[in-house]
């Protein structure tokens, strides 16, 4: 037995284990909303928001995104987001917030580059003027 675990791969951890997981994931989720909700330019997207419904879903996505357990239940992204008004200059805004509490985390490089390529991707779904999504 000794010789075949040699040859055995370890099973390589998900990113989303390497962050913390869930608990991690609630931590930035928090952190994100803080910075959001501060900010003059984008509080006024989330007034009368369920903020709790949205933080689990965050959670809920991001944690799909980055290989763990859950999956996320909630609407598509352009369902999500449509008839808001965000434009790329929110767009970019709240990735900066996200990038930012991912990074304030300690974040490993390849979780927070895997997190803000999706978020990148998923601009054309979110921002009514379409443009290409830079962060």
């Amino acid at each position: 037995m000794g010789v075949l675990t040699r040859f055995h791969k370890p099973k390589t951890a998900s990113l989303y284990t390497a962050v913390g997981g869930h608990e991690a994931l609630e931590v930035v989720v928090e952190d994100f909303y803080c910075r959001v909700l501060d900010d003059d330019h984008l509080a006024s997207f989330f007034a009368g928001s369920d903020m709790k419904r949205l933080k689990a879903k965050l959670v809920e996505l991001l944690a799909s995104v980055l290989g763990g357990p859950e999956l996320y239940t909630g609407e598509s992204m352009k369902q999500a987001h449509e008839d808001r008004g965000i434009l790329m200059r929110h767009f970019t805004l709240m990735t900066s917030h996200l990038k930012d509490s991912l990074c304030a985390a300690g974040w490993p490089p390849e979780a927070v580059a895997q997190i803000l390529g999706f978020v990148a991707q998923q601009a054309g779904d979110i921002a009514v003027d379409n443009a290409t999504a830079r962060v």
